[in-house]
This record gives C-alpha cells, structure tokens and sequence, in this order.
C-alpha cells in the first residue's frame, strides 16, 4: 500500500529513505535508518521488526543480502512483506512477497531500492528508479524527494494519497532530515512544503548543532 525509495549516497555516505501511502503517518512505520549501519524500508503488511532487527544485524556487519535473508527465514508471513535494505557499504537487497498486493515489486539499482505494492502500476517504481539515477550530483535529500515526486506522479497508491516523510542521516546519531506529512489531500506536496521551510529555518539551525559538538570534542 506503499511506495518508496530506499538509498545511500555513493559520495556522502549519507542514507535516508523517501516513502508515501494511503494511510496515516507513513513515516512512523516503514522507515528505520542509522548512521554509518544501513536503512530499511518495512512496508506492504509492515513487520517492525524487518526494521528494528534489519538496523541491528547491519550493525553486526551482515551485508544487506545476509540480513534480508535473516528477516525472511525468521518470519512466517514473509510473502505479505515488502522489504528494501541498504547497507553502509551500498549494497542492497529488496524483496516482494507473492502475496501482496498488485501491483507489486522492485527495482535494485546502484546503492538504491525502488519498491512499492498496491500501485497503480510499475510505471511508479520505473519513475522512481529513472529519476534517482539521472540526478546523481543532487544531494540524496533532493534525489530522495524527486524520485518520491516522479513516484507520485507516474501514478503512486492506487487507493489515493494521505502521507509521506522524509528521512536521512549523515555522520550524527540524529538525522539531517526528518520531515513528516501525516495527513493530506496531497502528502507529496506538502512533504516538499515542509521539506522548504526547513531549509529556511531549520536546517542551518542543526547544522550549526553539528559544528558545536565537533567544536566541543576539539
């Protein structure tokens, strides 16, 4: 009931994840990202845990691929899962159980994974997967965005829209970027919206967060 895009960005290292669906509150379920370990995307029938324990088995230096095949194994629903993993090195792994719902599936790509179920059709995901890659020299926020925008556009949820957020770490334990729209006509847009006042106001707050704890460790 999702679509999404899962990444790390070859030159920063940074890893974040888009995602927006037909339900409230998208970004409290399906993304988990850690600094320097990986991101997960958890979606179609959510499974918390293909989060919470895909973050601590990247941190125990399983590859993306080892930690999928982990999750899986230890979950019998695994066919109403979706699931996309990206480790700290940029390998990725995605999966799409055979029992969600049409469309379905997934496109691995350099350091990244375009998923989503319950989609108009996968001109969504071929959307996603195109627009990522043509703006390599973007910063992964603004990458992550744009291909979320071209997702939504080339059809998205084919129930509707109601949510979408934004989330991405760099070197800090706290994301960068943590922008949530729960509950719109056109959660997208109003992600962008938000996503443009913070970097207006907030973003130049945090950064100067980060310098005064470097400062401080000096």
């Amino acid at each position: 009931m999702t679509f999404s895009i899962t990444a790390r960005c070859e030159k920063t290292g940074m890893l974040g994840v888009a995602v927006s669906t037909a339900r409230p509150a998208v970004g409290s379920l399906v993304p988990y990202v850690k600094s320097g370990i990986g991101a997960v995307a958890t979606q179609a029938t959510v499974n918390p845990f293909f989060g919470l324990d895909g973050i601590k088995l990247l941190a125990e230096g399983k590859s993306a691929d080892e930690v999928l095949e982990n999750l899986l194994a230890s979950d019998p629903d695994r066919e109403r899962r979706q699931c996309a993993i990206v480790d700290k090195n940029g390998n990725a792994a995605g999966f799409t159980g055979k029992d969600t719902v049409p469309w379905q599936g997934h496109k691995i790509g350099p350091q990244f994974v375009a998923a989503g179920n319950m989609l108009t059709g996968p001109e969504t995901i071929d959307a996603m997967f195109e627009t990522y890659q043509a703006l390599e020299n973007e910063s992964l926020p603004e990458r992550l965005l744009a291909a979320l925008i071209s997702g939504q556009e080339a059809g998205g949820d084919k129930r509707g829209r109601q949510s979408a957020a934004l989330y991405v770490v760099d070197q800090e334990e706290y994301p960068i970027v943590d922008v949530r729209a729960d509950e719109h006509h056109d959660p997208v847009q109003e992600l962008i919206r938000i996503y443009k006042k913070c970097q207006e106001d907030l973003f130049p707050y945090t950064a100067k967060l980060v310098k005064r704890k470097e400062e401080a460790t000096k």
